[in-house]
């Protein structure tokens, strides 16, 4: 397997960090600040055409793969905008490959051309309150009635749902104690209609940029038109977009932690103490050089699973270890750039702490490193189920 980049995909990391330097560290530290969507990041890279960069080139994407989109991914967080920025447009890059893989025809006409131009918004409405990770005791209800479907329930930690006008949405159709297996969910995409759905933002750590809420569904129409594949298959249909999810989400931490070290470098050149610069002494020296060996190893990991996804191999393992890793490679090279700096890595003005404050959730998010640890331990090394 050779792990060089060909020169398409060098452009590609080129022509994205050119289109990123517009939007400098200022203009991120603002958005972390004060909140607020970063719109017009969004329209840009919408309007370059990187929205749809492993779409289908028919409906309007480049027909890249899934190691293009990951390239993308780190090169917008390792510019600075870090989780802000790739979690701006995270969803939409990755999350109808549902509809791509299951949708109908008709469905791809009308969905996808709209969600590659930035016309549309998604957000992904899976996770409940009571359920966390044990996706298939899921409660909330998605009730047949003629020609639609009448869903009720709650759903939290839903990103960009405050600006979101569409929602891909796993919802039960037959009761939990009735369904067999991993089936008796639905996937559903469809209007985010904001007189059914309550949509109240949860105030968090880091990336006020992109918001994180509660939905609270009463009575939410869903015409079965909007009903993507078979009534009952909808886990089986999320679980194909959950290693690309995996790999995106490792390129974006490794970006952040790049540029988390490339900010402590340059400060470790310039920061003068005892007549010299810090970075002069093996203390700054070798801790720097260690996360630069870490996030090398993560590029290459998070690069061999989306090549094997790309190829149609078996990827999960490799997924899986490259969301671990590089999660806490990423942290690591942060949590370092804030020691760098000192006491100024305390200071927003400096960037750092905002960086560290974002490492935390590819830690957290998708699924725990606990849970990838377990698969791991099942899944390759043939251990018993802990859980």
């Amino acid at each position: 397997m050779d792990f060089s980049l060909n020169e398409d995909q060098r452009a590609i990391q080129s022509a994205v960090h050119e289109l990123c330097a517009t939007f400098d560290d200022d203009y991120w530290l603002q958005k972390d600040i004060k909140g607020g969507f970063p719109e017009d990041f969004y329209s840009a890279m919408a309007q370059a055409g990187w929205l749809g960069i492993a779409m289908p080139a028919e409906y309007g994407g480049s027909g890249l793969g899934i190691l293009e989109a990951a390239l993308m991914m780190e090169a917008v967080s390792g510019s600075g905008a870090g989780l802000s920025g790739a979690s701006a447009i995270h969803m939409n890059v990755f999350g109808l490959h549902p509809v791509v893989v299951h949708g109908s025809d008709e469905q791809r006409k009308r969905w996808l051309p709209r969600i590659i131009a930035g016309q549309d918004k998604a957000c992904f409405g899976v996770t409940e309150p009571n359920t966390g990770l044990n996706t298939l005791k899921l409660r909330t209800q998605a009730v047949r009635q003629g020609d639609k479907y009448v869903v009720n329930g709650q759903k939290i930690w839903i990103s960009t749902a405050q600006v979101a006008t569409k929602i891909l949405l796993l919802a039960r159709t037959t009761p939990v104690e009735q369904a067999q297996g991993a089936e008796g969910l639905s996937l559903f995409y469809t209007d985010l209609d904001r007189s059914r759905i309550q949509v109240r933002e949860i105030e968090k750590l880091g990336r006020k940029a992109v918001d994180s809420n509660e939905l609270f569904i009463d009575g939410l129409e869903v015409p079965i038109a909007d009903r993507i594949g078979e009534e009952g298959k909808g886990f089986s249909y999320i679980l194909h977009g959950l290693n690309p999810e995996r790999v995106l989400l490792a390129a974006e931490a490794t970006g952040l932690g790049r540029a988390a070290l490339r900010r402590a470098a340059r400060y470790a050149q310039d920061r003068n103490v005892f007549n010299r610069p810090i970075g002069q002494n093996q203390g700054i020296q070798h801790p720097l050089a260690e996360r630069w060996v870490e996030l090398e190893a993560s590029e290459l990991l998070y690069r061999r699973a989306a090549w094997l996804y790309d190829q149609g191999l078996p990827c999960g393992a490799e997924a899986n270890a490259a969301k671990y890793f590089c999660a806490e490679s990423g942290f690591r090279a942060c949590e370092t750039a804030v020691l760098t700096h000192g006491g100024m890595g305390y200071a927003k003005e400096y960037h750092v702490e905002r960086y560290f404050r974002e490492a935390m959730l590819p830690r957290i998010a998708p699924v725990s490193p606990q849970l990838i640890l377990c698969y791991i331990a099942e899944r390759v090394l043939g251990l018993p189920k802990s859980y």
